[in-house]
């Protein structure tokens, strides 16, 4: 399959640019991969399309805030974005220009505002796929993510055109995200949820169960290969609680539950773990889920709108076919949906047993 043919024609103004003036506000479409139906509504919506008993699964993970603005020697712009931390202190990073940060290379981590200097960065050791492996010290001290948090600006996708506002300092993260994590974008899917939402779910007698996958250049690295067999996804790390295994160990093979995926990244990370028997507890993933896929653990998928020739939209693909991915969207197009990672959601519907069922 050739990346050229998952593509589809998007205006620039349906790219949101802000999120909706409130989390449940944004607008749902809800399809139906097996009966091929669409359905208008909003998020507030969503108890009404999904059975009582369903299991819901987040992605709970924290946005930090990775992007950090740089002046190296002579005075020139640089920029690094942190995907991971090292056990010795040190971080895997995605640094421009990469001809100018190489090893041995340093850098002043710079305050976007005032131009003050707020650290210094030590490029050590060029990694696979062009990444580097860097150390961010103040005063001789390794600096780890609570620090870097503090001179780090939010990772905002490329397609949102403005530098981070207080507005996204709690709409670009998760009303439910936790103290750990490391992600350098937002699950998105999760950010229609309020802690009103999610506790009305749970009252009517839905389980929420979150996962924690720490999205990095995996979920959202432009495929750039003309052969989707030739893409190769960037390692992410995924951490399943006890409760969320032994939840959707349930589901599965006791048919107790169908289950609700809030977000790709959670479908991925469930997909990635699940063995046919057991969810793994932690492990990395390389998962890309294309055309000819069989879903093994999700029913339903809650997901935004994504970009033309992105992972994500192929993802969407092997859930309802391409054509009528492409006709989905086309309708999303028609009736001003709003795309990305600001934008309105769709609900697939019976996603598992239209790619085929495979259960305990």
């Amino acid at each position: 399959m050739k990346r050229t043919e998952f593509s589809f024609p998007l205006p620039d103004e349906l790219i949101a640019q802000h999120p909706a003036a409130a989390r449940d506000g944004a607008r749902l479409l809800v399809v139906d991969a097996v009966a091929r139906s669409l359905r208008h509504a909003t998020i507030r919506d969503l108890p009404a399309f999904i059975p009582t008993e369903t299991l819901c699964v987040p992605n709970d993970v924290k946005v930090r805030h990775a992007r950090l603005l740089l002046r190296r020697p002579g005075g020139g712009a640089g920029e690094a974005l942190l995907l991971r931390a090292f056990s010795d202190g040190s971080f895997e990073a995605l640094v421009r220009p990469g001809v100018k940060l190489k090893p041995g290379k340093r850098a002043h981590v710079i305050d976007p505002g005032s131009g003050a200097v707020l650290a210094e960065l030590t490029i050590e050791d060029t990694l696979e796929e062009g990444l580097r492996r860097i150390r961010i010290q103040r005063e001789a001290l390794d600096l780890g993510w609570d620090a870097v948090d503090t001179i780090g600006r939010l990772p905002l996708p490329p397609y949102i055109h403005h530098a981070p506002e207080e507005e996204d300092e709690t709409r670009y993260q998760t009303a439910f995200h936790a103290a750990a994590g490391e992600a350098v974008a937002a699950p998105t899917a999760g950010l229609h949820f309020t802690p009103e939402l999610i506790a009305s779910l749970e009252a009517s007698g839905r389980l929420w169960r979150p996962v924690r996958l720490h999205v990095g250049l995996g979920t959202f690295r432009p495929m750039t290969a003309e052969n989707l067999e030739d893409h190769v996804m960037h390692e992410e790390r995924y951490e399943i609680p006890d409760s969320t295994a032994d939840a959707v160990k349930e589901a599965l093979c006791e048919r107790r539950r169908p289950v609700l995926c809030i977000g790709t990244t959670s479908l991925r990370a469930l997909e990635a773990a699940w063995d046919g028997e057991h969810l793994a507890r932690s492990g990395a993933t390389r998962i890309f889920i294309k055309p000819g896929y069989s879903l093994r653990t999700a029913d339903h998928l809650l997901t935004n709108f994504h970009l033309p020739e992105s992972t994500l939209f192929v993802l969407v693909c092997a859930l309802l076919s391409r054509d009528f991915a492409k006709a989905v969207y086309a309708e999303a197009v028609r009736e001003r949906y709003r795309f990305f990672s600001y934008g309105d959601a769709m609900l697939i519907l019976n996603a598992r047993e239209a790619t085929g069922r495979d259960n305990c």
